[in-house]
């Protein structure tokens, strides 16, 4: 008994003990390292690469919204904006702009996937803004139909007035125009209500919460794939196309009565 307290006494033991406890802590830290090193590797291909984003922007937007993106005559500033702006604006082909013009104008988009990550992740690294929204907050497919047509009623009270009652778009003023919703993805109609770009309000979570912006998202995809059971749909413009249509119609019908009625006298 005396033997073995002596051993566990010993200067050998209490320095295996120091040297395993070492050990020890050095794995979890080097474990803990590899998951940190994992997640910020993963997060930086989800939400683009900041440092390829700056030179992007340098070779693409520096010219109209300055070196610093602090904004020019010629473009705004864009401190502050969000990833979600740049996410749409990119994403959409609006930006960069083709020509200067009331509004800037949809056209095939020029940057991958990855670019448009990358330049978000340098707008958003320069001041706080709107994220780009995530699947969870996207995903439409368990409201139910009452939910659906709650959100109808935001729409109609916050947005026909310019997207038309059907979202197929509409004419403002000095030549600038609301786009047609139909064929456009939920996340960039998202980041639409959030960033309100060009004429558009923003809807931030204060006066349209999340929940409400699924609800829009819900009835605009519903709104697009229900079809057209009432016949043509005469781009679904409302009543002054209809009107239009069946004036030049009848007006059409008219003259060639008139016109019929007047070969026959001769």
């Amino acid at each position: 008994m005396k033997a073995l307290s002596q051993r566990r006494r010993s200067p050998l033991a209490l320095l295996a003990l120091l040297v395993l406890g070492l050990v020890a802590t050095g794995g979890v830290y080097t474990i803990a390292g590899s998951v940190t090193s994992a997640n910020a590797e993963a997060q930086a291909v989800a939400e683009g690469d900041v440092e390829n984003g700056g030179k992007l922007f340098s070779a693409n937007c520096a010219t109209c919204h300055g070196v610093n993106a602090e904004g020019t005559p010629a473009g705004p500033s864009l401190i502050g904006v969000g990833a979600a702006s740049v996410d749409f604006q990119v994403g959409t082909g609006r930006m960069p702009m083709q020509m200067q013009g009331p509004q800037a104008q949809i056209k095939p988009k020029q940057f991958s996937e990855q670019q448009t990550a990358d330049l978000s992740a340098y707008v958003a690294s320069l001041g706080a803004g709107p994220a780009i929204p995530s699947d969870d907050v996207l995903d439409h497919s368990n409201l139910t139909p009452e939910e659906i047509a709650d959100g109808g009623t935001i729409f109609r009270v916050n947005c026909a007035m310019c997207h038309n009652a059907g979202a197929s778009g509409g004419a403002l003023t000095r030549g600038k125009y609301a786009p047609t919703i139909h064929g456009v993805s939920e996340k960039h109609i998202y980041e639409a209500m959030v960033t309100g770009p060009q004429n558009m309000p923003v809807f931030n979570d204060t006066n349209l919460p999340p929940e409400q912006k699924r609800q829009v998202l819900g009835y605009l995809k519903m709104l697009e794939n229900e079809g057209n059971p009432g016949g043509f749909p005469l781009g679904g413009l409302g009543p002054v196309a209809e009107g239009l249509f069946i004036w030049t119609g009848g007006l059409a019908l008219i003259i060639s009565f008139t016109i019929w009625i007047t070969s026959r006298r001769a």
